[in-house]
């Protein structure tokens, strides 16, 4: 039952942002609205027309973007426009005109020869947006329109967007990020096909705004710490932010025994401002408990400590007259979470690349546990385990053909090879899907898959790009738990992220801008170091945005 009983309505003027846990049917109810599938039961009506009887009609009058890039990745940007100027019958001066204002809004003026799949993500978003708003839409549908793109991108697209609604048309808005749900003007909130909310977003908000809390003062043991509450009864939520631990109650009753216990260590639950993030984990019963499966079923050798475990030396790439990645240098320490950040095209994908040894540097080089990338590949691979920002398993083999081939690949065979797969298939709850294509798993769970398949050989390092871009906040926050379990028992670990609430989880954050590294220190640092009479208590998203304002203006950070 991908939608059950769904009632929805969308106003001229407004933004319905659509949220739910992976699988929720919220992708079915865009295409059931955009007329590409037939609703089993129920009625549909789009701009006054019953569907699908009128869906030619109505397809001249909306647009919709899909959640995968949905132009031609080989045709440049205005071979994109003109294709879909083409489809939509938008000739003459018309298109010129159109043209004109769309490269203008999307400031992509200056990229109409390169090609489309040569773009920054954020860049492929607006291209999107761009087409889709050719045919001068009544209501715009966009499925997850920001997965992938960083905070600046992020905000220039939800900029344009509130400009669209401000001048009359209806946005539907589907979204992983419930920051941007928060800004909606109404949110329905879906699970399992059921609605479980639909309003205003403050209101379900409001609901928590006495059960969520901060925790400070834990010398460096925040993730022990996390560990700990989340397994307390009366904890729903919990998650690390900068220097303490946001906590989320399941009523005044357990907050007041959640502090009686917390007395007794001498900490203060400290009120803070409630979320839609926290509203929205409430609703859905809360993130997972207790330790990670992961890192308690799997033993792991750590590195010795004050050694390095991955360290950048000057490296540089150079793509003809363009350096993606210029002298940039850092080390990693062991057991340390180490997080690579930067806007999209910034030279991030490039720089964690060459630290995998998936690319070569133009100069300089990357180690691993002392031995370069360059001159021993093979040796330091068997070190690393991999999981990459796009799903990268194959597609055409099942979940159990994946899980096979990835451990012979990483050199397990017979019976250990036999116990580390049925392990994996316990601990992510794949057993239903052993047989299943691996393409066609929900999103969350082609993310396990993966996961699954870059620690089975139990590397001493583990490399995630974007590993929870798309995911919804349930499955993300079950991410991290394995992350703090493995980096708990000496796992050393490199991630990049578009979410800054999870960079905070990070030891230390480098910061890539134009190619080279612009700040390198602790989240809490990054936040102090750019706190002002305007900025007082920055996030690590206003903390990225003015890092990179600063360096564009030339001031030292």
């Amino acid at each position: 039952m991908a939608l059950d009983a769904l009632d929805l309505i969308a106003k001229p003027g407004k933004i319905r942002g659509i949220v739910g846990p992976d699988g929720a049917g919220k992708t079915t109810l865009l295409r059931v609205i955009a007329g590409l599938m037939h609703a089993t039961g129920g009625e549909v009506e789009v701009l006054g027309l019953p569907m699908p009887l009128n869906a030619e009609k109505v397809r001249e009058r909306i647009s919709y973007m899909p959640q995968k890039f949905g132009l031609y990745e080989d045709l440049t940007v205005i071979e994109n426009l003109n294709l879909y100027a083409d489809l939509r019958n938008c000739l003459g001066e018309e298109r010129k005109r159109i043209f004109g204002e769309l490269l203008a809004f999307t400031d992509l003026e200056a990229f109409q020869s390169r090609r489309a799949g040569a773009l920054s993500g954020g860049m492929k978003q607006k291209l999107g947006l761009a087409c889709s708003l050719i045919a001068r839409p009544k209501l715009l549908l966009l499925d997850e329109p920001s997965v992938g793109v960083d905070p600046i991108s992020r905000r220039e697209l939800w900029k344009m967007v509130k400009e669209l609604s401000g001048d009359g048309m209806a946005v539907i808005w589907s979204t992983a990020y419930l920051d941007e749900a928060e800004q909606c003007d109404q949110v329905t909130l879906l699970n399992e096909g059921k609605t479980l909310y639909s309003g205003d977003p403050s209101e379900l908000t409001e609901k928590v705004s006495e059960r969520t809390f901060l925790l400070r003062g834990f010398d460096g043991q925040r993730r022990n710490r996390l560990t700990e509450l989340l397994s307390l009864d009366g904890v729903k939520d919990g998650v690390i932010e900068g220097d303490a631990i946001r906590i989320l109650t399941d009523s005044p009753a357990a907050t007041a025994d959640l502090q009686a216990f917390l007395d007794r260590q001498q900490q203060q639950l400290i009120p803070v401002t409630a979320r839609f993030e926290d509203a929205f984990m409430d609703l859905l019963g809360g993130g997972p408990k207790g330790p990670s499966r992961l890192a308690d079923k799997i033993e792991f050798k750590p590195s010795e400590p004050g050694t390095t475990t991955v360290e950048a030396v000057h490296l540089t790439k150079q793509f003809g007259d363009f350096k993606a990645t210029d002298d940039v240098s850092f080390t990693i320490q062991p057991g340390e979470v180490f997080g690579l950040l930067g806007p999209n095209g910034a030279g991030k994908s490039t720089t964690f690349k060459m630290m995998c040894g998936l690319l070569t540097p133009t100069h300089g080089e990357a180690l691993v546990k002392g031995v370069s990338l360059k001159l021993a590949s093979g040796e330091a691979r068997q070190k690393i385990g991999y999981m990459a920002q796009k799903f990268s398993l194959y597609g055409a083999l099942t979940v159990e053909e994946n899980l096979k081939f990835f451990s012979g690949v990483y050199g397990l065979h017979g019976s250990v090879q036999r116990e580390q797969v049925q392990m994996m298939t316990e601990t992510f709850e794949l057993g239903p899907f052993l047989r299943k294509g691996a393409e066609t798993l929900p999103l969350g769970y082609k993310q396990r898959l993966a996961l699954a398949c870059a620690v089975m050989h139990r590397p001493d390092i583990l490399f995630l790009d974007e590993p929870t871009s798309g995911v919804d906040p349930q499955t993300r926050r079950e991410f991290w738990s394995h992350i703090n379990g493995l980096v708990a028992k000496g796992v050393t670990i490199m991630v990049t992220t578009h979410f800054m609430d999870e960079a905070e989880y990070c030891d230390r954050i480098g910061l890539v801008y134009r190619g080279s590294l612009i700040a390198l220190d602790t989240p809490a640092n990054l936040k102090a170091g750019v706190a002002s009479d305007v900025l007082k208590n920055p996030t690590m998203e206003q903390a990225f945005i003015e890092l990179i304002q600063r360096n564009e203006q030339g001031v030292a950070v």
